[in-house]
C-alpha cells in the first residue's frame, strides 16, 4: 500500500491519500480524540503524540497538528496508522455512524433558499476545498446571513476567512440575491 501526502493551505494540517476508498458517502470530523470512538481508523490517528484532529473525506484523511509537535517526527507514526488500519479490515467507520452530508437541516420559510445555498456548496465549494483537504458545510439562514461549519483543513487555516468573504460569499451573492453575508461558526 503506497499512501501519498499532501500540504494544505493549512500548515498545522496535512491531507493522507491512501489511494482507496476512505469513506462511501459525506464526512467525518473528529475534531478531538474523545470522539473518535465511532471510527477505528481516528482512535489509531489519534493515538499518535502531537495529533489534535481528524478528518476524512471519500478518498482521503486529514490530520491536525497541535503547535509544539512537528511533521517530520509525526509523518511517519501516521503513514504506520493509516495503513496497519487497511490492512486489518477493520472499517473506518462502526455500525450506523457512516459519514453524513455535514448540513444542518433548515425548514420555514426560507427553506428554498436554503435549498439553494446547500447545492451551490455540493456543487461548486465542498469539491474545491476536499482538495485542500477541507469541508465547509451548511449550520444556518438568518436574516441573509449565512453561517458555515468549516472543518478538516480549512477549521483554523489562516485563509479560511479570505475564502469565506472573497470565495463564497461573493459566490452565494452572485445566485442568491437574499444572501447579503457569509460567516463563520464553531460547533
Amino acid at each position: 500500500m503506497f499512501i501519498q501526502t499532501e500540504s494544505t493551505p493549512n500548515p498545522a494540517t496535512l491531507k493522507f491519500l491512501p489511494g482507496q476508498t476512505v469513506l462511501e458517502a459525506g464526512t467525518a470530523d473528529f475534531p478531538t480524540a474523545e470522539g473518535a470512538e465511532k471510527s477505528p481508523l481516528a482512535e489509531r490517528i489519534f493515538k499518535v503524540q502531537g495529533v489534535t484532529g481528524v478528518f476524512f473525506g471519500n478518498d482521503f484523511v486529514t490530520v491536525t497538528k497541535g503547535d509544539d509537535a512537528e511533521w517530520d517526527h509525526m509523518k511517519p507514526a501516521i503513514l504506520g496508522a493509516i495503513m496497519e488500519h487497511f490492512q486489518s479490515g477493520k472499517p473506518v467507520m462502526i455500525g450506523d455512524a457512516a459519514g453524513s452530508s455535514g448540513h444542518a437541516d433548515h425548514d420555514g420559510e426560507d427553506a428554498e433558499i436554503v435549498g439553494q445555498i446547500k447545492e451551490l456548496l455540493d456543487t461548486r465549494v465542498r469539491p474545491a476545498v476536499a482538495q485542500d483537504g477541507g469541508d465547509i458545510t451548511f449550520h444556518g439562514f438568518e436574516r441573509g446571513v449565512v453561517y458555515l461549519h468549516m472543518q478538516g483543513a480549512c477549521a483554523g487555516c489562516p485563509s479560511s476567512t479570505i475564502t469565506l468573504k472573497m470565495g463564497i460569499e461573493n459566490l452565494l451573492r452572485h445566485y442568491i440575491p437574499e444572501v447579503t453575508e457569509v460567516r463563520p461558526v464553531g460547533v
